[in-house]
């Protein structure tokens, strides 16, 4: 998995410590996402400046944490029951929140396993510079999820945990169980 990371940091846009250390943004969602986050942190190990980004409505994420960083919270662009028109308002307002949080952190990467904030911050990111690596969740079998739909065309590494996802997704990277 380090080796997914390095092939992700490009030379001039990694931000680095004075330890050398490369800073990774880590997207957590609620539940299965956020256990799937943090077994991908387990295997990185703590050879990295981890921040982690979770919605705010999300009381559990931020207590599960093995290795420290700071915790940043945004709107959840939407929800299971969450009208359209409030859905766009919540993600643009998502989209400023995490404008300031890419800002102040400049993480050299970005990784999530599905949550809806990981796309307006993922976008964001791209755009000034971070690499995304996207990790779509084992229940997707058949079919992508909203979120890996919007981020299949923007990660840099996109990984499926299903063999026959790869035929309808030629950039996907079938690995196995990542997570």
């Amino acid at each position: 998995m380090k080796l997914l990371i390095v092939l992700c940091s490009g030379a001039d846009t990694t931000e680095r410590l004075k330890d050398d250390k490369m800073r990774l943004l880590i997207v957590l969602g609620e539940g299965g996402h956020t256990k799937q986050m943090l077994n991908m942190v387990d295997l990185l190990g703590n050879s990295y400046d981890y921040h982690y980004v979770i919605s705010r409505e999300d009381s559990l994420s931020a207590s599960r944490t093995k290795y420290p960083g700071p915790i940043h919270r945004l709107t959840r662009p939407r929800g299971k029951n969450t009208r359209t028109t409030n859905s766009v308002f919540r993600t643009m307002l998502a989209g400023v929140e995490s404008l300031q949080v890419l800002l102040r952190v400049r993480p050299a990467t970005i990784i999530s396993a599905g949550p809806a904030i990981a796309a307006p911050i993922s976008i964001l990111g791209k755009l000034l510079g971070a690499r995304i690596i996207f990790i779509e969740s084992a229940s997707r079998v058949t079919a992508l999820s909203l979120t890996g739909r919007i981020m299949y065309r923007w990660a840099d590494l996109f990984f499926v945990q299903w063999p026959q996802l790869t035929e309808k997704l030629p950039r996907a990277i079938y690995a196995g169980r990542l997570v």
